[in-house]
């Protein structure tokens, strides 16, 4: 079991806004050592502007390693499979490449939120669906050939019109087919989406790739009303094993959602998975 942070690499300008930690990763990558976290989960866009080298040795240096390469502000500049511009879905599969590329350097896997893209006017359920399908079957063949699995992240309603639920991401999931394209289940959508979060933490367990974590209002786990004893247990109980990211707002600063999302969550998983 490994326990994971959200950072921001560097390419990345600073946004309040962002559910990671930022700044220079040298100072990012230390802290989120000291608080006792053993993996880091990288927010990126953009690889080739920086050294995958000396990412992977800064990395290594505080006892860490990398879980998973997160695609989030890639969609939100834009870039998603279900785009009705031809253009920018070919785009889309070239950063994606890229970001497959960097997940198989750095021994991680690789997730698509808002990268799977949205019902845009003028879509057509079918086309949609079919852009969803058709995009993930080309970045799943290329990430099988890397060793690398994708998870696919569902979204509360007010972050996307489409794959809000469980159920709607695992029918696309069986569409597509692919043996390593899985789910992520992200405590917080759950929260706004499942009518009981516990039974579809249970439910879903077999097509579970990795965990976000967050309280029920998006901030570091204890500051509101989820018991993540309770949470932690079930996943725990359904033989998940893998990595859970903290994935919160940063609020009322990086440093404090960090570590006290560490305090919180430490006792927890020490107590359960030893």
């Amino acid at each position: 079991m490994k326990f994971a942070y959200q950072i921001a690499t560097e390419e990345l300008p600073y946004d309040p806004t962002m559910t990671c930690y930022q700044g220079k990763l040298e100072k990012s990558l230390a802290d989120i050592a000291s608080f006792g976290y053993n993996a880091v989960e990288l927010m990126t866009t953009d690889p080739s502007t920086y050294d995958w080298a000396t990412v992977k040795k800064l990395v290594e240096k505080n006892g860490l390693s990398v879980s998973l390469i997160c695609t989030g502000e890639v969609g939100r500049l834009g870039y998603t499979f279900t785009s009705p511009d031809e253009n920018v879905r070919r785009e889309t599969m070239r950063r994606t490449k890229e970001l497959i590329d960097l997940a198989a350097y750095m021994g991680a896997n690789i997730n698509a939120g808002l990268l799977r893209g949205k019902r845009w006017p003028g879509n057509t359920e079918e086309q949609t669906e079919r852009y969803e399908i058709e995009g993930f079957r080309e970045v799943c063949d290329y990430a099988a050939q890397k060793g690398v699995s994708f998870a696919l992240e569902t979204g509360a309603f007010v972050f996307t019109n489409y794959l809000n639920t469980l159920g709607e991401a695992l029918d696309i999931v069986k569409k597509v087919d692919r043996p390593n394209l899985m789910l992520m289940l992200d405590l917080f959508h759950l929260y706004v989406e499942e009518p009981d979060y516990i039974e579809a933490i249970k439910t879903y367990a077999p097509y579970n790739l990795h965990v976000h974590l967050a309280d029920n209002n998006r901030m570091y786990p204890g500051a509101c009303g989820i018991d993540f004893e309770k949470v932690i247990r079930t996943f725990h109980d359904t033989g998940f094993d893998g990595t859970y990211t903290v994935e919160v707002r940063q609020e009322p600063d990086q440093h404090t959602a960090a570590s006290k999302a560490a305090e919180h969550l430490l006792p927890i998983l020490k107590k359960i998975y030893g």
